[in-house]
């Protein structure tokens, strides 16, 4: 369903509502890209609450569940996909690369028809289909069909990480949002974990219906995400005009902290505009980010399709359900830094930073990789990855949405930036190979460049935001904007002589 305008396209473009407890009360002007708009703290933080209880459960167990759908492949694994199935030599990467494939080419449309839609129905019915899809791999039985179910997995799944995020940017200010993104997307690394979890309980049982094995794990998993799905239905909204939980001062003062933060534009939602989709596409920091979300999700996803075959390596003796077992502390840890880190970043209002700081635990953890085969240390290297490995996701989708103003530019922008990601995690299938262990320098060494280049990129970016800033304050808006109409202004979006980057 196609977004409305909340305000009269003839306003002012500069000008912008205070708002106190929830109701208008004067015209306030913006300066230099950030808004004058006052806003009652206590009515924002009641809204805020209510936003967090009603809104972020149930996006963070649908992508618990959609990376569990995902990744539960490498619990299959160990628990004898391959030999079923006949899989030899690259088999394995290949099923893996397939799903990356439709990921990949989805992932920038699905965003678009997200939007189109619009996310209240969009999310749950991708839920409900991967959810099928994955009820539909435990009864494969060749190569052929388990590639056929993994592209149709990516082709549904493309749009729930994007989607999620470009949602909740429709909900949440820019200090706001990254702690709100880490909040689902710390799903992955918990989907690690509780997936080992699960995975075990699942393998303890003698069979599910006809199911044995580690059929069962796709079946079992896929029903509770289709049920998820169902119930996400009733609970979503599209945005704050159609809340059927919030009073009509709440939707006020959701939609007036949104706009109040956007750059010359009278409107909320507006409407799908192919300038606008390109402006949040060709932004430079859009393009920087997506650099370096390419980069982190080679880690990334290699550790979340590896981890348990790593963690064989590491203790070959150990019973399948342990190993599987094993998997789960280091997910834990990789669970609460999702989670600080983007919090340290909603208080300082900085997320560039952030994302360098992410880098050296990583770098010192593959060097340990590369460097030595004792279990000790190379079990410990696990749990420097995924300290700051994830926190990655959260960072880079605020950074995109914080550095465009539309809300169409940023669903290209945030679209771009995950497609780019899940470039990376198709790398990453390719990464560790049969023969490359048990040390894997391919692999290890591929993410140890990859996280140095992300130091690099990121470091960079951040000086290049703080010197176009100091450029951007020499010139002379009221000259430049002279004789533009409205819709022209709008269309500026990141090139508006008042925007300011925001590292």
């Amino acid at each position: 369903m196609a977004a409305a305008s909340l305000d009269d396209s003839n306003k002012a473009a500069t000008s912008h509502t205070e708002i106190s407890n929830g109701a208008p009360n004067h015209a306030a002007p913006e300066k230099f890209g950030e808004s004058t708009v006052v806003l009652d703290p206590k009515a924002e933080a009641r809204l805020r609450m209510k936003l967090d209880f009603m809104i972020v459960p149930t996006v963070s167990l649908l992508y618990l569940f959609c990376f569990i759908d995902r990744a539960n492949i490498g619990n299959a694994r160990i628990a004898g996909l391959e030999n079923d199935l006949g899989l030899k030599g690259y088999d394995y990467n290949a099923l893996l690369s397939v799903f990356y494939i439709s990921y990949v080419l989805f992932e920038i449309p699905s965003n678009v028809m997200c939007k189109w839609i619009g996310p209240g129905w969009f999310i749950p019915g991708i839920s409900l289909c991967f959810g099928a899809i994955s009820i539909a791999t435990a009864f494969v039985q060749n190569f052929s069909q388990a590639a056929g179910v993994r592209f149709l997995l990516g082709v549904f799944e493309a749009g729930m990480l994007p989607g999620i995020a470009y949602y909740l940017s429709r909900w949440y200010r820019r200090a706001e949002l990254t702690f709100r993104l880490s909040l689902y997307i710390v799903m992955a690394p918990l989907a690690g974990a509780f997936g080992g979890l699960l995975a075990s309980a699942i393998l303890t049982l003698p069979h599910f219906g006809s199911l044995t094995s580690w059929r069962m794990i796709f079946a079992i998993e896929g029903i509770v995400t289709c049920g998820l799905a169902i119930i996400s239905f009733f609970t979503l909204t599209d945005r704050p005009e159609t809340a059927r939980w919030l009073s009509r001062e709440e939707r006020e003062l959701a939609a007036a902290r949104i706009r109040s933060e956007r750059v010359a534009t009278t409107e909320v939602l507006d409407r799908m505009d192919k300038k606008k989709l390109l402006q949040g596409i060709l932004s430079p920091v859009t393009l920087s980010t997506a650099a370096c979300f390419l980069l982190n999700n080679i880690t990334v996803q290699g550790l979340a399709f590896f981890a348990p075959t790593i963690v064989r390596t590491i203790y070959p003796t150990q019973t399948t359900v342990m190993q599987q077992l094993l998997t789960v502390p280091p997910y834990a840890v990789g669970a609460f830094f999702t989670l600080f880190i983007p919090l340290l970043s909603w208080r300082f209002d900085r997320r560039q930073i952030f994302l360098i700081l992410c880098a050296p635990l990583v770098i010192v953890g593959y060097a340990i990789f590369l460097g030595t085969l004792d279990a000790s240390p190379r079990y410990a290297a696990t749990f420097l990855l995924s300290s700051s490995l994830f926190a990655v996701g959260p960072l880079s989708n605020s950074q995109v949405s914080a550095n465009v103003v539309s809300d169409t530019a940023r669903s290209s922008a945030i679209g771009l930036n995950v497609m780019c990601g899940n470039l990376g995690g198709l790398i990453a299938t390719w990464s560790y190979l049969p023969w490359d262990g048990p040390r894997y320098p391919i692999g290890n060494g591929l993410n140890l460049a990859a996280t140095a280049a992300t130091l690099i990129i990121a470091t960079a970016t951040l000086f290049w935001m703080k010197r176009d800033n100091k450029v951007r304050e020499r010139r002379n808006a009221e000259e430049e904007l002279a004789g533009m109409s409205l819709q022209e202004i709008q269309d500026l979006d990141w090139r508006h002589p008042d925007f300011r980057w925001k590292p």
